[in-house]
């Protein structure tokens, strides 16, 4: 198997973009990356697009060949990755897998949802629950969150307080973000006394409906040092996927994310480290108890020790004893545009591991030169992890 590394990365603002169309976000994105690496669109071999729903958002299916033709690259291979909210991290791993077979040296990866244009986004983000046994009933991911935050707190006994916190830092964070949709403080009492959603989470423990575009290009490792200097070259370390029930109701226990667990722990042994050795982890925080539980099944923490931790703000930037999770605002405040999700996560890694100037105000203490990534399918029956090091 040959090294992967990224040396490129772009991406739109995120948010409500309401003049802009799905094809030009994507596009947009796109030609950021490619200028970022210093590559030509003849270099790039194929493409792979991480989306969720763009038939129901937009109208459209048979995406890829719209991306292909839009960003100039016919006749190259483009497909599609659906994994719901992870459809942009399993891309991701496609693209890894095609490089490090020896199949392709360099592939350009994306991921764009368009999400503002239907009249209710609602029934649409749904349809990664079970239609069955879930939607069909009323559940709303906001209502499965809920459940799984209600159950956490009755057996850990994590306060409002704590779990409010999380989105807090997040919105300290994404007030750094000039790509953030919402790039603005909040208070503790802001986010407790919010509007309620599904007891006991408030309308600031949610992530929004968002647009917007996120685009990578990987190249095979040695031939990467043609395009970029030795210091803008950012390895992946680790590729890994793993899958749990779609219902709620089937999981062993609604506090868990088992597939996260399953991931992380094959993502650890595949890159040859301990969560104690990451500096700083973009993780999936749909929901803000979305957040407190991956910190544990990353091994981060104990279980039921996460709320404490995020209420200390030991996750926060300028904390050194701990990763610091989400510097980009996460999921929460940078935005959620599911199908480009994945991608974000990753592109901010890479500009953290790296250095780059667009983190320059929310940059991290990189000492061990790892970081990791988290993004969730639906309510965990998908999760991919990526892990990131500036050390080949």
């Amino acid at each position: 198997m040959r090294d992967v590394a990224i040396i490129g990365y772009g991406q739109t603002k995120f948010g409500e973009l309401w003049e802009r169309s799905f094809r030009s976000l994507i596009v947009e994105a796109g030609v950021k990356a490619v200028e970022s690496a210093g590559i030509d669109g003849k270099d790039i071999d194929e493409m792979y697009v991480g989306n969720m729903s763009a038939g129901l958002f937009v109208g459209q299916e048979h995406i890829a060949s719209l991306i292909a033709e839009h960003a100039g690259l016919n006749p190259i291979p483009a497909t599609r990755v659906e994994a719901a909210c992870a459809s942009g991290s399993l891309a991701l791993r496609q693209a890894v897998l095609n490089i490090a077979s020896g199949y392709s040296d360099i592939v350009l990866v994306g991921g764009v949802e368009k999400m503002t244009d239907v009249v209710d986004a609602t029934s649409a983000i749904s349809s990664a629950s079970d239609q069955e046994w879930e939607a069909l009933f009323g559940a709303t991911f906001p209502s499965l969150y809920a459940m799984m935050a209600q159950r956490y707190m009755y057996e850990y006994g994590l306060t409002m307080e704590e779990l409010s916190m999380w989105s807090v830092i997040m919105h300290e964070n994404a007030s750094k973000n000039r790509y953030a949709q919402f790039p603005f403080k909040v208070t503790l009492e802001q986010v407790m006394n919010s509007s309620p959603v599904a007891e006991p989470l408030r309308l600031l423990h949610c992530s929004p409906v968002s647009d917007g575009a996120a685009a990578l290009i990987l190249c095979e490792a040695e031939k990467a040092k043609e395009f970029v200097s030795s210091d803008d070259i950012i390895y992946i370390k680790a590729s890994a996927q793993a899958s749990d029930t779609i219902a709620l109701h089937s999981r062993e226990d609604i506090t868990s994310l088992k597939a996260a667990r399953v991931a992380s722990e094959k993502a650890y042994k595949m890159a040859k480290i301990e969560p104690k050795d990451i500096d700083v982890a973009e993780i999936h925080d749909c929901f803000a108890i979305n957040g407190l539980i991956l910190m544990e099944e990353l091994g981060f923490c104990k279980k039921g020790e996460a709320g404490k931790i995020v209420y200390e703000e030991k996750i926060a930037i300028d904390y050194d004893e701990f990763p610091t999770i989400n510097p980009s605002g996460g999921l929460k405040a940078a935005g959620h545009a599911l199908g480009a999700t994945g991608i974000r996560q990753v592109g901010e890694i890479y500009w953290q591991l790296k250095g780059d100037k667009e983190v320059k105000d929310r940059h991290v203490e990189i000492k061990n030169g790892y970081g990791i990534t988290a993004n969730v399918g639906g309510t965990g029956g998908t999760v991919c992890i990526h892990i990131l090091s500036d050390k080949k």
